[in-house]
């Protein structure tokens, strides 16, 4: 119970997580257009399977200004940083991050072994 007043309660932690989303987001807005595009489609699109807390996610949004602030400084186009599928450069930033498909997954496998056995 302590971890979810710790996570979820805590006010300080709160505020210190805002301000530095806030920081992060100006990091955004300080890229070129067409990075600061592809950045908010990319975080909208990986937001609809973050699980958990979503800390995780936090962490691979920050990752991605990271990336992009390296493409851009090297005046690289956006597309080349993540390629033309941008989907799938969508699914390997998810690879590592708590998602909720990875909790479904973990669900159904556990309740089949459950119900049919797992030792088998």
């Amino acid at each position: 119970m302590s971890d979810f007043f710790n996570n979820y309660l805590n006010i300080k932690k709160i505020w210190r997580d805002k301000r530095e989303y806030r920081e992060q987001m100006a990091r955004v807005e300080a890229l070129p257009e067409d990075y600061q595009y592809v950045f908010k489609k990319i975080q909208a699109h990986t937001w609809m399977f973050a699980g958990g807390s979503g800390l995780d996610m936090m962490d691979v949004h920050y990752g991605l200004i990271d990336l992009f602030e390296s493409g851009a400084a090297s005046g690289k186009p956006v597309l080349e940083v993540t390629g033309s599928d941008v989907a799938a450069f969508c699914d390997e930033l998810l690879r590592n991050a708590t998602t909720y498909t990875q909790n479904w997954r973990d669900k159904l496998n556990r309740d089949i072994a459950k119900k049919v056995g797992g030792g088998r």
